[in-house]
């Protein structure tokens, strides 16, 4: 809503600050960061006197595992919703609301979060680990890859603008015209593959919100770029009206991102639970739809990617040979059960989540 100040600028020229992207980026994270900074506290005391805590696996499941983790019994869960208010409230005040995309990652983000806060809730009172049943979850994230396909074919610019598909390292798309049932696959498979990866990865203190934070700051990037006809058009991307103001957002999702991170760091005050993770994996997905950077959230997300497949490898190879190729999966939890202390885990992949996005954006030149 700030975003309006700079029509007063012709009365006093400092409000024009408010046009610029970059300023109001720079502003949301700061924003979110501080209302994190002022809600986690109270939020983590309400969570913990409604007796809110994260149900551990059990010893008959994995022993090891179980014994490493028993310190994090009692500890809140739901924590997401403190990193979903902050990034609405900031994005609220400081992107440009007349922008389409804006809204469709707003309402995405909230919509899987309320996902994820019925997995959680269900998990709370049944004192279980497992939740709502996996189909739900798929079924609820295909609603939402078929709605962002329509939303999107109504808003773009020009007809079949979301039919394309862009390979990092190419300059122009691979396919341009592909049927809607295939760009509706495409987009649930974005979807449902990130907003997943991210849930498997949220397994030990901050983790998941560290990778996260790196993956956003560069879609961050993606977005003031490719928002930026000129700066696009130079670098070979296709330009969307309004993806400037998604990088207003990301900056808001940094912000809350790192807001949370403080309580979330070992040992941790707070789990986020699917509440956080299913929303926050999702939007990333639907940012990178919007922005035409799908396959490049594969290399910019490497940690989700190895996270959800090792799961899957593990789950082929014990059903094909009863062979497990990890200790455990998700591929966090083998190294625990390596030897390896959970916070050597954690910084480790930050580190590889680093690498990642970094070698995402080089694709911006290298095409």
């Amino acid at each position: 809503m700030l975003y309006y100040l700079h029509y007063l600028s012709s009365h006093w020229s400092p409000l024009n600050v408010f046009r610029y992207e970059t300023f109001r980026a720079m502003a949301a994270a700061l924003t979110s960061l501080a209302f994190s900074f002022v809600l986690g506290p109270r939020a983590i005391l309400l969570l913990t006197r409604l007796k809110l805590g994260q149900p551990l696996r059990q010893k008959s499941e994995v022993r090891e595992l179980a014994d490493l983790h028993s310190g994090k019994k009692g500890t809140p869960t739901m924590g997401g919703i403190l990193i979903l208010l902050a990034t609405t409230i900031s994005s609220l005040l400081w992107c440009d609301p007349a922008t389409r995309l804006y809204w469709l990652a707003l309402g995405s983000m909230l919509y899987l979060g309320m996902i994820g806060f019925v997995d959680d809730y269900t998990k709370v009172v049944q004192k279980n680990s497992r939740g709502i049943r996996a189909w739900q979850k798929l079924v609820a994230q295909a609603l939402l890859a078929v709605f962002v396909y329509f939303y999107l074919s109504w808003t773009a610019d020009y007809p079949g603008a979301y039919n394309s598909l862009y390979i990092p390292f190419l300059k122009t798309p691979v396919v341009v015209d592909m049927v809607s049932f295939l760009a509706i696959l495409f987009f649930g498979l974005v979807i449902m593959g990130t907003s997943n990866a991210v849930n498997l990865t949220d397994g030990l203190d901050g983790l998941a919100i560290g990778c996260f934070v790196c993956v956003a700051m560069t879609y961050a990037v993606f977005c003031y770029v490719t928002g930026n006809a000129r700066l696009a058009t130079y670098l070979y991307l296709r330009p969307v009206s309004g993806a400037d103001e998604l990088a207003v957002f990301c900056a808001a999702l940094v912000g809350s991102g790192l807001g949370f991170l403080w309580f979330n760091c070992h040992p941790a005050r707070v789990f986020m639970g699917d509440t956080g993770s299913l929303a926050l994996g999702g939007v990333l997905g639907v940012i990178a739809i919007c922005v035409h950077q799908e396959l490049a959230l594969v290399i910019a997300g490497g940690v989700f990617v190895l996270e959800a497949v090792s799961v899957l490898l593990q789950v082929a190879s014990f059903k094909l040979t009863g062979k497990r190729i990890f200790a455990m999966s998700p591929l966090h939890h083998h190294f625990e059960l390596k030897g390896w202390e959970e916070s050597t885990v954690t910084v480790r992949f930050w580190i590889l989540s680093l690498v990642a996005s970094l070698l995402a954006l080089a694709t911006l030149k290298l095409r």
